[in-house]
Formats: C-alpha cells, sequence, structure tokens
C-alpha cells in the first residue's frame, strides 16, 4: 500500500532530499552489480575447471589401472582427509571462502604385500580427495556471489524501478498542488481586492449622495 504524503513544501523537500540520495546511491549499486556479474562468471569458469581436472584424474586412473577391478585387493581407506583449512576472501563486499590447504592422511601399507602400482593409485587419491575438496570450495563460493548478485540486483531494481519513479511522481503531485495553492491565492486576492474596491465606491457614491441631499436641503 503507497504511503500517504503530505501535500506541503516540508514534504517536498523532503522528497527531493530523498531523491538526490537514490540518485547518489544507484550508479555505486549498479557498478556493484556489474562487479559481482563479471566475479560469478570467473567463479563459475572456475567450478568447471576443477570438476574437468577431476575427470582428467578419473581417466587417468581407469585407463592406467584396469586391475582395480580386481576385487582381491584391499585399497579401502587407503587415502582420507585429515584436516582442511580455509580464509576468507573479500570480493566487492561479500566474504567468501578461500581454500589454502588440504591435509591428507596416507594409511600405512607394506610394499610386500600390496602390488607396485598402488603407489601410483595413492597419488592419484590424493589429488582426487584434494580435487573434491576444491571443487566443494569453489561451488561454495559461486553460490555466495551468485546470492550476493541477486541482492545487489534486486536492490538496483528497488531503487531504479519503484523508488527513484516513485519520488518523482510524489514531487511532482506536491509541485502542482502547491502551484493551483498559489494561483488560487492570487484569484482570491484578485476577488478581495474587487470586492474592496467595489465596496469603497459604493461607500464614495453613498457619501456623495448625502452630501448633495444636504446642499438641497440648505
Amino acid at each position: 500500500m503507497a504511503t500517504k504524503i503530505s501535500l506541503n513544501k516540508s514534504s517536498l523537500n523532503k522528497e527531493k532530499a530523498s531523491l538526490k540520495t537514490f540518485n547518489r546511491y544507484l550508479p555505486a549499486l549498479e557498478l556493484k552489480r556489474q562487479q559481482l556479474m563479471a566475479e560469478r562468471k570467473k567463479a563459475e569458469l572456475a567450478v568447471v575447471e576443477v570438476r574437468e581436472r577431476i575427470a582428467r584424474v578419473e581417466d587417468d586412473i581407469a585407463g592406467q589401472l584396469p586391475m582395480l577391478a580386481c576385487e582381491d585387493i584391499d585399497i579401502d581407506d587407503l587415502v582420507k582427509v585429515t584436516n582442511v583449512v580455509l580464509t576468507e576472501q573479500n570480493i566487492v563486499g561479500t566474504t567468501v571462502p578461500l581454500l589454502e590447504r588440504v591435509e591428507v592422511e596416507v594409511k600405512p601399507y607394506s610394499f610386500l604385500t600390496k602390488p607396485h602400482w598402488v603407489d601410483f593409485l595413492v597419488e592419484k587419491l590424493k589429488e582426487m580427495v584434494e580435487l573434491y575438496v576444491e571443487s566443494q570450495v569453489r561451488e561454495l563460493r559461486y553460490q555466495e556471489i551468485s546470492a550476493a548478485t541477486r541482492t545487489t540486483s534486486q536492490r538496483v531494481n528497488l531503487f531504479s524501478k519503484v523508488l527513484i519513479p516513485r519520488t518523482k511522481q510524489n514531487i511532482a503531485k506536491i509541485k502542482i498542488f502547491l502551484s493551483d495553492q498559489d494561483r488560487a491565492g492570487v484569484v482570491n486576492a484578485k476577488i478581495s481586492k474587487s470586492k474592496m474596491d467595489a465596496a469603497q465606491a459604493l461607500q464614495a457614491k453613498e457619501r456623495q449622495q448625502a452630501a448633495e441631499q444636504n446642499a438641497a436641503a440648505s
């Protein structure tokens, strides 16, 4: 529901001040929106890039280690993530996570009981778990930047499509009302003056008639 505005000079000055504020903030918001959109695109490409790296490692393992299909070789829990260290990065006023390092632990295994290719597998598994963690962090960065982009776009639309047009309409409405009041005041003043002039003329005529009657009587 639209807020009712007072049709007076004080309200007019208030609306003009609001319009000035809106016009000052809108360009900054629009610039922020454009910067966030660019950063969102970068984050999206980063997600695609890490997924491609994961796919390449998977293809590498599948191509070079077909023997993994052998169920007699226990390779469960060879590699596990023990710690993930994150920092924060400020991107156009939005705080997003930044991966600093991934700590991976390799389960001890006997070189005598495991085939020689397990060493290669361990290195690939380490690379894989690190990439998976990096993928999750990049996904989160993309989501955070996307949310900030949506919020900023909503604010840009609020200013450009709602607040500024409505404030301009309010200013025009108040100006029209005050202008009508001024014209009405001028008209009323002219009417009052005409009535006063007529009353004065009538009084003068009555005095003249009274003077003529007194002169005739004497």
